[in-house]
């Protein structure tokens, strides 16, 4: 069975254009500190989000109706592979931008689109997805936050948790139980819900490194109009799964740590022990293979195939992938020399975080199900 292209990667004439142009702005307007360029699309930086909007590199593959530019998939995949590789804080824009824009374009009412996706298209409005919530981490389909018709309009009554960015987003993305008495799977409906909804409570979860990138999110009769449903009443949870197709083959998949890699070559190149050069190039070796297999996704997508199974098998390689590079570093690494300061601070940063890496788009074992599953394994 052939899973992942063979044939070499077809990059646009303009790629070597758009590389330089999103160096030019990350070296005008990026991330000067090397451990918050690690991790980097979780950090924010509302101004930064501005300046690619005004620079046409956000909404790339989107209608100019809707303030999009009409590039393809594999344009997209240049700019976002350079923003990462450079550690530039695109946090702030990113949810909106990879997945609740596309979802609104292909699922949302007029009204919905036109409010929403031009701003995101700008660098202007910022998004979060509502799914986990107390006692259903990975298990989606016993989430209990309700939504119940009054007249024209929806309440909404429950509880997020673990929802990135939502301290500045201006509007969730929410898989809600829309049928009274529904279990599981069915029953399910999106609905988009501005964040300064009245009723709507946002409390921060502080990680371990003290950064706030997660919340818990709290609706109290929520009223929204009847038009605030996203697609089809009671296909969230197919709604839902398409979506997390899009965040799982990523660049950001195996990106994470890059950081960490780049100061490690430049540290290498100081000294002469032959663990840190074979580390070096099994690193490097790793991370040239899981370029070409998402990109091999992405360019699946610019043809108008459906790489749900590839994005999933990327997502699961390269959180191992990142994850592993802090502890390997640890490993083989004297932190003690003086020339080893700034890899050093990059690493322990990461030692904290890089946890959490295979749990955001869905954890490692409903990953492996799924894989198991698109492979006729169970």
């Amino acid at each position: 069975m052939q899973t992942f292209a063979t044939e070499a990667i077809d990059w646009p004439d303009t790629a070597t254009r758009l590389r330089d142009q999103v160096r030019d702005l990350v070296a005008q307007h990026g991330e000067r500190d090397p451990v918050r360029r690690a991790n980097s699309w979780t950090k924010p930086n509302p101004a930064f989000s501005r300046k690619l909007g005004d620079a046409g590199l956000l909404g790339m593959t989107w209608p100019k109706e809707y303030g999009g530019h009409e590039r393809s998939q594999l344009e997209r995949y240049v700019v976002i592979e350079e923003l990462l590789a450079a550690g530039a804080p695109v946090g702030a824009h990113w949810i909106a931008d990879r997945q609740s824009g596309p979802l609104l374009l292909r699922l949302g009412n007029d009204r919905l689109k036109r409010r929403w996706v031009p701003a995101i298209a700008r660098g202007e409005a910022f998004a979060c997805i509502g799914l986990s919530e107390p006692g259903s981490g990975s298990d989606l389909a016993s989430v209990r936050t309700s939504a119940r018709r009054d007249g024209d309009e929806w309440i909404i009554n429950g509880q997020k948790v673990w929802t990135t960015g939502a301290h500045i987003s201006h509007f969730m993305i929410a898989l809600v139980r829309s049928e009274a008495g529904s279990e599981r799977q069915a029953g399910l409906s999106q609905f988009v819900i501005p964040m300064d909804a009245p009723g709507v409570t946002v409390k921060p979860i502080i990680d371990l490194t003290g950064a706030h990138e997660f919340n818990e999110v709290f609706f109290e009769d929520v009223r929204l109009p009847g038009d605030a449903l996203l697609g089809v009443e009671g296909e969230g949870w197919k709604q839902a799964t398409a979506e997390l197709s899009l965040e799982r083959s990523g660049p950001e998949r195996y990106l994470s740590s890059m950081a960490l890699f780049l100061e490690l070559v430049r540290y290498a190149g100081t000294q002469t022990d032959p663990a840190l050069q074979q580390l070096v190039g099994r690193l490097a070796a790793e991370a040239w293979t899981l370029r070409l297999m998402s990109a091999s996704v992405a360019a699946k997508l610019a043809r108008g195939e459906d790489p749900a199974l590839e994005a999933t098998i990327v997502k699961d390689l390269g959180n191992s992938y990142e994850q592993a590079i802090p502890q390997l570093v640890q490993a083989v690494v004297d932190f003690g020399d003086a020339d080893a300061e700034v890899l050093r601070a990059v690493c322990f940063y990461l030692l904290q975080v890089s946890p959490s890496f295979s749990l955001r788009g869905g954890t490692r074992e409903i990953v492996r199900g799924i894989i198991a599953r698109g492979l006729g394994l169970r």
